[in-house]
């Protein structure tokens, strides 16, 4: 049968070349005979580093231990060689998802497709699937990698079900969004979700060390060498992210002039270049995101949208999880706005919600919302100067017994022994609000809450 290229009669666009290129490099990789199979790429070496990196064996591959160590699932997978179960893979950029498909087929001998659901369309998952129907009735198995499948819409994620239910492929899609969300519950039920979490600092170090080292893919023939303290703070400010990390290094090393001797050496400056001076100056775990996020929070509680619209930028755009965020609003909304306005900790719940909905880059339009509201709103520290009060007291007095009157009596002994007796019920008596008293004897009259004249 002819290929999908000869027979078409019409120009295709950029897009379908792009697409259709892709997919006949992966034959020539993967479509081999049995014994070629998992033959190393060659090596293109105008590739991005990220790409030249990219782990050849599980043996190369860093990171992922709950899923790539001894007994778990991914190794049991690659190491029994059987037909793959569809799997998403729910991780950030940077931490192996395209790597592990590739592995995966790989092992299995399958042919690998790839296809990017920004790039195509229902059009292309057909052609796909029709070259996967045809290896298959010569015995070659396909693994079709989607990825940013969250991408796709209802149809075109609908358009996948058949050839995952009867096998003719094994979807391997990858994606950094929550598929709860973003992938429709048929094709969810028919596949495994897989967590992939951030690379660690220790993990990414190591990455970039072979990197270094690599005399084939890497950058040894540089000769790049840098301290290991500037080496651990590029793996720190990478937030989990391989490939912005090895990225940063080659631009480093490239943009470094060798010395007398031959050696590149890397200094502090060349890399927040590199890297971009917010991200690598922005630490997720130190002092200064405390800072930023304390900065932020004076500034609302100030009423100054203009500040704090500048120290949330410099959460967001430094890398913060944008979770924290909206959770130090949230505290925000009820500790220094409280009753002056009520309706805050609505906007709050609603713009944390959304939040963890979307994620960036979008969570940043709820989060300037919230912080534009939360800025202009009157501010009231009434309920936090209540609940303080009353918890002085109540750990002053910690044996203090409750008034008869307001116990509960569920028994006749309790009955008996006076509980419940005296007590009005305020629907039937509206003079006991004023006449029945609720707190112990020994604070009878205390005042915790302070109204003010702003709190409706």
């Amino acid at each position: 049968m002819s290929s999908r290229v000869a027979v078409r009669t019409d120009e295709p666009d950029e897009c379908s070349r792009m697409l259709t290129m892709a997919r006949q490099e992966t034959r020539d990789l993967f479509g081999e005979p049995e014994e070629e199979a998992v033959a190393a790429p060659a090596i293109d070496p105008g590739a991005p580093l990220a790409e030249r990196m990219r782990p050849r064996t599980l043996e190369e591959y860093v990171g992922q231990e709950h899923l790539t160590g001894e007994g778990k699932l991914i190794r049991r997978l690659i190491e029994d060689q059987g037909p793959l179960p569809s799997l998403i893979l729910w991780g950030g950029p940077g931490t192996g998802k395209t790597t592990l498909g590739r592995l995966l087929a790989q092992r299995a001998h399958a042919r690998f497709v790839p296809l990017s659901a920004v790039l195509s369309g229902v059009k292309d998952l057909r052609e796909a699937v029709a070259e996967a129907k045809r290896d298959r009735r010569g015995g070659r198995r396909t693994v079709l990698f989607i990825d940013e499948i969250h991408r796709f819409n209802k149809s075109q994620q609908d358009a996948l079900l058949p050839s995952v239910e009867d096998g003719t492929v094994s979807l391997v899609g990858a994606t950094t969004e929550n598929p709860s969300f973003e992938v429709n519950s048929a094709l969810l039920s028919r596949s495994r979700v897989l967590v992939l979490n951030p690379l660690g600092e220790a993990e990414i170090t190591e990455i970039l060390r072979r990197a270094m080292a690599d005399t084939e893919r890497g950058l040894r023939a540089f000769q790049v060498t840098m301290s290991d303290e500037d080496l651990r703070l590029l793996a720190h400010s990478a937030g989990g992210d391989a490939r912005v990390a090895l990225t940063a290094l080659d631009a480093a090393t490239r943009s470094t002039e060798p010395g007398a001797d031959g050696v590149r050496r890397v200094d502090r400056e060349t890399l927040v270049e590199a890297l971009g001076r917010s991200r690598f100056a922005y630490d997720k775990g130190g002092e200064d995101h405390y800072n930023l996020a304390s900065a932020l929070i004076k500034s609302l509680r100030n009423s100054d949208v203009d500040a704090a619209l500048y120290w949330l930028a410099r959460l967001i755009e430094g890398g913060a999880d944008p979770v924290f965020i909206a959770r130090r609003l949230c505290i925000l909304a009820s500790e220094d706005v409280g009753l002056a306005d009520p309706q805050a900790m609505v906007q709050a719940a609603s713009a944390a919600e959304i939040t963890r909905l979307i994620g960036l880059p979008e969570a940043l339009y709820p989060l300037s919302q919230l912080t534009i509201y939360l800025a202009h709103a009157p501010k009231s520290n009434a309920v936090k100067r209540a609940y303080h009060a009353a918890a002085a007291d109540a750990a002053a007095t910690p044996r203090e017994p409750v008034p008869l009157h307001l116990r509960n009596a569920v028994t006749s002994l309790m009955k008996t022994s006076g509980y419940a007796q005296g007590y009005r019920y305020v629907h039937d008596d509206p003079k006991a609000r004023e006449e029945m008293p609720c707190l112990p004897d020994s604070l009878r009259g205390r005042r915790y809450y302070e109204s003010e004249d702003n709190i409706r």
